[in-house]
């Protein structure tokens, strides 16, 4: 009986699970995001006892500095996932781990590997040597001396790059559908890079905790690389593949458009700590700092359930299977619409309760984080830019980007608005901004584009097929 009862109780959770699309590579995934939601309010915790305000400033521009690196990768990352998915859609692992399947896309998917290795390569001695210096130049008359921040940054530039060198071959297998065992890994790394960030903290090592983390996330990159998928990429170091890949023709016209976008995004998106820093101080800023990684960390986890479709977005394109893929796409882009939303207003309710507790801890975590006002402004935007986000990954799934000109106009809006407001008005003024563009313009204009592309792409799919808006 008991027995019958606990069957019956793992049903119901396997159907529960299944209604919301939750499979191992999303459980991964989202269990990496949860195990950050624990983990945050502990870090939070950590740099409110143990950094000064002008520290934790520090901390949080180091991390909107770094994603400089967009300006190397140009957009290269999201290229090979779906490029490399098109080609797995005739491939498959054997028993050992071993490439199988069609020797034409197998010479295409190491062909691949190659080019973007290259690519990589010299794109991360340009960050090292370009973020390093403009870090320095950009720190040096700030607040805090050299001493405390010059040496942990170096640092800091120095494993990013590294780890910006790995980025194209953990696409690979992301795009050769891999996801469970690359989300598996990422949820470890997690928790261990977390432990390294706690214990420097804890120890007095200040801004050394930012490298610690880094040097974490690399260790593991390294061990999935080398150890877990070394058959799998064995391959990539062969004779040189008789199909070639041409970049030219098949990732160019692609990366160029994702190039721009990522640029200009980093102006959307990134500006609000250093902007908080370079206006309103460096407390302000690690206020901005730590409400924006939360916003973020918020918005990724959400996002799992997508992005851990592309693979399967790019065979179903192979093989044409359009409903599928639109029964996949809508089902899991409301589901997390719908997670996200209601964690963005949780985190807003958090904030409130901390300004209105008189518990003397709830009102030193208070003062690190955003007041509620503009904490609800961010929200609302972030909530309401997951629509857009969810729609350039179908889109980019069809290896082609129509949405450059939304890109082009929507990314220096929000720029201008951030600088013009942020530095008046502070990070509600940059809210706001933040937040009527993406209304105003973003989500209706890619609305009206996916709509577009969709009747149009489709026309030649399944026999009876049926396009559903």
């Amino acid at each position: 009986m008991t027995a019958s009862r606990d069957q019956g109780r793992r049903w119901w959770m396997r159907r529960w699970l299944n209604r919301l699309e939750m499979d191992r590579a999303v459980f991964y995934s989202v269990s990496g995001r949860a195990w950050q939601f624990v983990a945050g309010p502990v870090t939070i915790l950590l740099i409110a006892f143990y950094f000064t305000p002008e520290l934790q400033g520090y901390f949080y521009t180091f991390a909107s500095l770094l994603a400089l690196q967009t300006f190397v990768e140009l957009g290269l990352q999201v290229v090979i996932i779906n490029v490399s998915s098109h080609e797995w859609a005739r491939l498959s692992l054997d028993d050992r781990g071993h490439l199988t399947g069609d020797p034409r896309a197998l010479s295409r998917l190491v062909s691949l590997g190659r080019k973007v290795a290259v690519w990589y390569g010299a794109a991360s001695l340009v960050f090292v040597v370009g973020v390093g210096v403009a870090g320095v130049a950009f720190f040096w008359p700030k607040v805090l001396p050299p001493q405390e921040w010059m040496l942990p940054w170096l640092s800091l530039v120095g494993l990013t790059g590294l780890l910006l060198w790995t980025l194209p071959f953990v696409a690979v297998l992301e795009g050769c559908n891999q996801v469970i065992t690359v989300n598996k890994y990422r949820f470890t790394q997690a928790i261990a890079g977390n432990l390294a960030v706690w214990t420097c903290i804890a120890l007095g090592a200040g801004l050394w905790a930012a490298v610690a983390s880094a040097a974490v996330k690399l260790a593991w990159e390294v061990y999935l690389l080398q150890v877990r998928y070394r058959e799998f990429f064995r391959p990539f170091f062969a004779p040189a593949p008789d199909e070639q890949l041409c970049w030219r023709t098949e990732i160019w016209p692609l990366q160029w458009t994702l190039a721009v976008q990522g640029v200009l995004q980093y102006f959307a998106f990134f500006l609000f700590t250093p902007i908080t820093l370079q206006y309103h101080g460096a407390a302000a800023a690690g206020q901005m700092g730590m409400t924006w990684s939360v916003l973020t960390a918020l918005q990724a986890g959400a996002f799992a359930w997508v992005h851990t479709r592309t693979p399967l977005f790019g065979i179903l394109i192979s093989r044409r299977d359009y409903r599928e893929l639109d029964r996949v796409f809508k089902r899991v882009s409301l589901i997390s619409s719908g997670i996200l939303a209601f964690a963005g207003i949780s985190f807003c309710a958090a904030v409130i309760v901390l300004n209105l507790a008189s518990h003397p801890l709830a009102a030193k975590l208070a003062a690190r984080l955003l007041p509620p006002l503009p904490t609800i402004v961010f929200t609302a935007a972030v909530v309401l830019y997951y629509i857009p986000q969810c729609i350039t990954s179908y889109l980019l799934a069809h290896k082609r980007n129509p949405t450059l000109p939304v890109a082009i106009i929507g990314n220096p809006l929000i720029g201008a608005a951030v600088c013009i407001f942020g530095a008046k008005y502070g990070p509600l003024g940059a809210g706001l901004g933040l937040l009527t563009v993406v209304a105003a313009f973003i989500v209706p204009a890619l609305t009206l584009i996916w709509w577009r592309c969709r009747r149009e792409w489709h026309r030649d799919g399944d026999a009876g097929y049926k396009m559903v808006v």
